[in-house]
């Protein structure tokens, strides 16, 4: 995930790299690109984490059962917690213009951080997909595999994965004095002056980050939405909506910037001189802006989806609202629970039928007939009250 940090225009640099192209930290004024960076910083910041702090106190102490769909917002809301808590570090950076103050391995660890953001919310994204998928397309499937340790262990390997995929963040940024002459260091871009390493970066971002999960996720809806038209109904629900919305914001955010990614691989590749890559390096700051929105919209979208429960239910709406991830699971078990009484009424059927052919071949005449008729009356009467 980029991050919001004054670099030099120079060093302009990767999705992890930076970001607003800013004035240098000893100028004596800010620049519009510097202040515009503040004023996001300070916006994300302000909404941005106590949403995401109360949407995990309303998954947690306002639920009493958790659908997967909740779990995975969950997870969304503590990644976008954790990135939106170096934003006052960043806010140091930016308006102190002594550059930066925290040492070479905090420059490296907010920018692991955040890039481990990018990973751990997209990969989390294409689980609620295949959720749905397999909710829709293979029902009897979903069901056997929603289980609380499958879960967990699906979600654990997410993040490890997400850790392990931001590594070369690892790399890619150090502190570096602004001159020789001049004892104030940035935490900035380094790829040792090589092209090769600038476009490993970009474009393993790009893939890992967005092209083959998102891929994943064009992939799971259109099946599902193709499954259900062959089936002759519609299933509408907030969890569906909910999941919608998350999809949407997460393409709003990044798809701009991964699209300047492609561009300015593009643009090293025909060289320094290149127009593609100028064009990459300006518009970067404002590709770069919009990602790290993304870490604090979620929650104002949850706001909105859950309006008309804010009155009824007060400080509890959202926890209301993501009930409805429930009602697939509740509609399920409901289905399972008609065909096992459904069974059931078929086995007393065929019970009954053969205790008349006995009792017909036991006893003669037309007494037959009408013990056998009281026996599958009763039978009858206490098989509806069952039933």
């Amino acid at each position: 995930m980029a991050t919001l940090v004054p670099t030099n225009p120079s060093d302009l640099s990767g999705p992890a790299q930076s970001s607003l192209v800013t004035s240098s930290p000893y100028t004596p004024s800010l620049s519009l690109s510097h202040q515009i960076s503040i004023a996001i910083l300070v916006i994300a910041f302000v909404f941005g984490f106590p949403g995401n702090l109360f949407v995990v106190w309303s998954v947690l102490f306002r639920m009493r059962r958790r659908s997967i769909t909740c779990l995975l917002i969950l997870n969304l809301a503590v990644a976008d917690a954790l990135v939106l808590l170096s934003a006052p570090l960043f806010l140091r950076y930016l308006t102190g213009r002594k550059g930066w103050e925290f040492g070479a391995a905090l420059c490296k660890t907010v920018h692991y951080l955040c890039c481990v953001n990018m990973y751990a919310s997209i990969y989390l994204i294409c689980l609620m997909s295949m959720d749905r998928w397999l909710a829709v397309t293979k029902p009897f499937l979903s069901q056997r595999l929603k289980t609380k340790k499958r879960l967990l262990s699906v979600m654990v390997a997410i993040w490890v994965m997400a850790f392990l995929m931001a590594i070369p963040m690892l790399f890619y940024r150090s502190v570096l004095p602004v001159s020789m002459n001049v004892s104030i260091y940035l935490c900035k871009p380094y790829h040792w002056e090589s092209s090769a390493h600038e476009t490993f970066q970009y474009l393993i971002e790009t893939v890992l980050g967005f092209l083959l999960p998102f891929s994943f996720i064009l992939f799971c809806y259109l099946s599902a939405i193709r499954r259900l038209r062959s089936a002759m109904f519609h299933r509408k629900g907030r969890g569906n909506a909910l999941i919608l919305l998350i999809i949407a914001a997460f393409t709003v955010f990044w798809l701009p910037y991964h699209l300047i990614n492609i561009l300015q691989v593009i643009g090293l590749m025909q060289g320094s001189s290149s127009s593609v890559l100028a064009v990459a390096v300006a518009t970067r700051p404002t590709v770069t802006a919009f990602t790290f929105i993304s870490s604090s919209v979620n929650p104002v979208l949850y706001v909105f989806a859950g309006s008309s429960h804010i009155r009824q239910a007060g400080l509890g709406f959202m926890a209301k609202l993501f009930e409805g991830t429930n009602s697939e699971l509740a509609s399920t078990r409901s289905s399972r629970s008609s065909n096992t009484e459904s069974s059931v009424f078929t086995k007393l059927s065929i019970k009954l039928s053969r205790k008349g052919d006995r009792v017909r071949a036991e006893t003669p005449g037309v007494e037959v007939e009408t013990i056998a008729v009281m026996h599958n009356r009763d039978e009858m009467k206490t098989l509806t009250n069952l039933h």
